[in-house]
């Protein structure tokens, strides 16, 4: 090997240290934690209780992504993220299986796949995030969810907005991870009462 190579080689492993192709990683990442649980070791069997269908929960652009939005300016219109706070997976998925603890801890019922819900009769729920982030001018952690219901035996749909909000006194992750969870926990457990009618 020529010693131009040799030094290109040694310039190369010396900036490898350097570069980096990919965003720096938050410390930590946020998470939802169900406040109502089944307990382990529990069992449903869909012939002797109802069952409810959970279909994908929608979100607006704003929302695809991990990050935290907090909303400014006049009407909320102003959209920029909470630094370092990130979700380990998109807030629709995680608030979907948030409902669906939440529904099975709550009504007794048991929470079935789509395919599963072909041959068992069962409710429908589905639904829009509208909000899962940060108000600044009220300093409150909001979370709205657009609720559509089907009830078994039944081809009308319901359809109810559910809306939580919770102070903060900060916008950083430690303050804002534990806000958003207590919201959309109490908009889970009040889909649940409703779907559990």
């Amino acid at each position: 090997m020529n010693k131009s190579a040799i030094a290109a080689l040694l310039a190369a492993a010396s900036l490898s240290g350097c570069i980096s192709f990919a965003a720096k990683p938050p410390a930590s990442l946020l998470t939802l934690q169900p406040a109502a649980v089944l307990p382990a070791g529990e069992i449903q069997q869909s012939g002797t209780v109802k069952a409810v269908t959970i279909g994908p929960v929608n979100a607006p652009q704003e929302l695809a992504t991990t990050r935290v939005p907090v909303h400014s300016g006049p009407g909320g219109t102003t959209i920029a993220y909470v630094k370092d706070a990130q979700w380990v997976e998109g807030p629709a998925s995680l608030f979907g299986r948030l409902l669906a603890d939440t529904i099975a801890a709550r009504t007794g019922r048991i929470v079935l796949s789509r395919r599963q819900s072909l041959s068992t009769p069962s409710a429908s729920l589905g639904g829009d995030v509208r909000s899962f982030g940060v108000d600044a001018s009220k300093m409150e952690a909001v979370v709205v969810f657009d609720a559509s219901l089907g009830r078994e035996g039944t081809q009308a749909f319901e359809r109810r907005r559910f809306e939580a909000r919770v102070p903060v006194a900060a916008i950083d992750t430690a303050a804002i991870g534990p806000a958003l969870n207590q919201a959309a926990n109490q908009v889970a457990a009040d889909v649940a009462d409703w779907v559990g009618k």
